[in-house]
């Protein structure tokens, strides 16, 4: 299999991992939102900030090391595997102490033992985390696409069943711990790892240094993720954090479907070519082009019908978190811009650069978060969008400088979706406003219809226009349709 191949078949396997995750837990979480409230959601958040940034310190960012080093002795995997165990412990027993004061400090009581059972999940990370960093070190995207799936389903089907049974909140917290549980011994079977401890941490130093580096930058940026959660819950309350985090994940969810999987494939693939920057620059630029092309339309069109959308999926009660879905979606361009100059610069070891952007960015956050509040959650939404596109800026101009590109290879990369989404756009924006309600809303079958017909021309122009750099995309997917074409004749 030639490399261009064999990137496509590992960006295919995890964009079936990601999206089937994706669209599961949506299902799921439809469920969920459907038979819990947003406080329950909300203090779950809370409590995630804290627990959520203390994971980025019990993994030390070795497991990444790993992953990006050449080499990989059994020596490596027991030294990170004890000292992941001992960290884990000692940050349980830090939560377990301290748990009494969250309580307090949010004038709940439920945080005491919430935090005390969540954190149990740090004792199991170590053995999550070894094997798991063994399949992506063999490329076996297929095995891990499929693992995170069925655990997904395990995990959601107990939380269901708890919140059914009105467990509220812990449906949500015992759900994820039993999950986890169950990972360890699927991981055991699956990888025939095995934990092993060692007392020689020599054979660990070059990880550390690396591992250092990743923890604080995934530090740093998850700080900035749950900067809105931070301020929200103490100033606006737990319902508006649970509005703004849905309107958000579900703005971010294209996002995740395949931007992610992109990025882990990129990140190994530069890696493994780093001294080659040619190779790297087309890696990068190709990227995200064809992410672009085929994410940007989807943005639009849920710009378009997050309202109907929100209303039809969760309920009239989530219809706040529609304008926060179409703010944020106009930060696409710079979270795929961002993300695919943040494999770039964990590739080729710029980690000790991009940490400083993020700390920048992570101020500019809190600022903007705790001026957005005063406008509720739409104008945090916006705040954040601004900070979004600083930070692509900044992330795009060093990942440029390592790779020796210039912002019109950039350009170029991105112009076939310009071509493509600028007409999309307009056509959209046009065919909303003759599809509104007499209340000027958009009810779900006009939301139905401008996303047909939208998608059907986008398709079209997709399939047919000429576009050079787009040619042998093309050629493909209009090869596809006619072999299924011929197909169903045949039938």
């Amino acid at each position: 299999m030639s490399s261009a191949q064999s990137f496509r078949s590992s960006v295919r396997w995890l964009f079936v991992g990601s999206t089937g995750n994706q669209i599961l837990g949506f299902l799921f979480g439809i469920v969920l939102t459907r038979l819990l409230a947003p406080e329950h959601f909300g203090v779950l958040l809370t409590t995630q900030v804290f627990t959520g940034f203390a994971g980025f310190l019990a993994g030390g960012g070795m497991g990444q090391a790993l992953i990006r080093s050449k080499e990989a002795t059994p020596d490596d995997y027991r030294s990170v595997f004890t000292l992941q165990l001992a960290i884990g412990t000692a940050i349980y027993a830090f939560f377990f102490v301290l748990a009494p004061a969250f309580s307090v400090w949010y004038e709940n009581p439920i945080y005491t033992d919430l935090l005390r059972v969540s954190a149990l999940s740090f004792i199991i990370r170590p053995f999550v985390n070894l094997p798991t960093t063994l399949l992506h070190r063999g490329m076996k995207f297929n095995t891990i696409a499929l693992f995170n799936l069925g655990i997904l389903v395990v995990t959601n089907v107990l939380s269901v069943v708890m919140a059914f049974g009105g467990m509220g909140v812990w449906a949500l917290v015992l759900g994820g711990l039993i999950g986890s549980l169950v990972s360890v011994v699927v991981l055991q079977v699956i990888t025939g790892w095995r934990p092993g401890f060692t007392r020689d941490f020599s054979r660990a130093k070059h990880l550390a240094q690396y591992g250092a580096l990743t923890s604080a930058t995934d530090i740093i940026f998850y700080l900035r993720q749950q900067a809105s959660t931070a301020i929200l819950s103490s100033t606006l309350g737990a319902a508006a954090v649970g509005l703004y985090n849905k309107g958000e994940s579900l703005a971010k969810m294209p996002h995740g479907f395949v931007t992610g999987s992109v990025y882990h494939v990129l990140f190994r693939a530069i890696a493994a070519e780093q001294d080659n920057l040619d190779r790297c620059r087309y890696l990068l630029f190709r990227s995200i082009g064809l992410l672009a092309v085929y994410l940007t339309p989807l943005y639009i069109l849920l710009f378009w019908v997050s309202d109907p959308l929100v209303a039809f999926v969760y309920g009239e009660k989530w219809l706040e978190s529609a304008q926060v879905i179409a703010i944020i979606c106009l930060a696409w361009p710079a979270l795929l811009i961002d993300n695919m100059a943040g494999a770039v610069l964990g590739a080729q070891n710029w980690l000790h650069y991009e940490l400083p952007v993020q700390i920048g960015a992570l101020a500019l956050t809190a600022l903007a978060v705790y001026v957005g509040q005063h406008y509720g959650i739409e104008g945090v939404a916006a705040a954040i969008v601004l900070v979004f596109y600083l930070s692509s800026i900044v992330m795009f101009w060093l990942a440029a400088k390592c790779l020796r590109a210039r912002m019109h290879e950039l350009v170029r990369a991105l112009r076939p979706a310009l071509l493509l989404n600028l007409p999309l756009l307009a056509a959209s924006g046009g065919l909303y406003r003759v599809l509104l309600g007499p209340d000027g809303r958009l009810d779900l079958t006009g939301a139905i219809v401008l996303t047909g017909l939208s998608g059907l021309a986008y398709g079209l122009a997709f399939l047919f226009a000429p576009i050079e750099s787009l040619a042998t995309e093309q050629a493909r997917y209009r090869g596809l349709i006619t072999a299924l074409i011929r197909r169903m004749r045949g039938a």
